[in-house]
């Protein structure tokens, strides 16, 4: 059996004590981004899982949109990451 080498960590430990191993990240084709799968690609590059480069080209992610996404979290957690709380946000910055 062949075990693939990766960069960095297998596991983390969350703030909350609980682990995140790179299996709870969302699939690489992932092409509908719910709320709560942003929220795993945020709090892996945050705590240290994947770099943030990783994630933007797993991903197919722009740094400007990724951005929002940590903006997002940091200020509303999770439900601000929803497509509506997002189109509000971008609406305030154009203000």
């Amino acid at each position: 059996m062949y075990i693939r080498r990766i960069a960095g960590p297998r596991s983390v430990t969350l703030p909350d004590g609980t682990r995140m191993t790179r299996a709870d990240l969302p699939p690489q084709d992932t092409r509908r981004w719910v709320a709560s799968r942003k929220a795993r690609v945020v709090l892996a590059v945050n705590c240290g899982l994947i770099q943030r480069e990783e994630a933007l080209q797993l991903y197919d992610l722009s740094e400007e949109e990724f951005e929002i996404w940590c903006e997002a979290a940091r200020r509303h957690g999770e439900a601000g990451l929803k497509v509506t709380k997002i189109q509000a946000l971008k609406g305030d910055q154009q203000l």
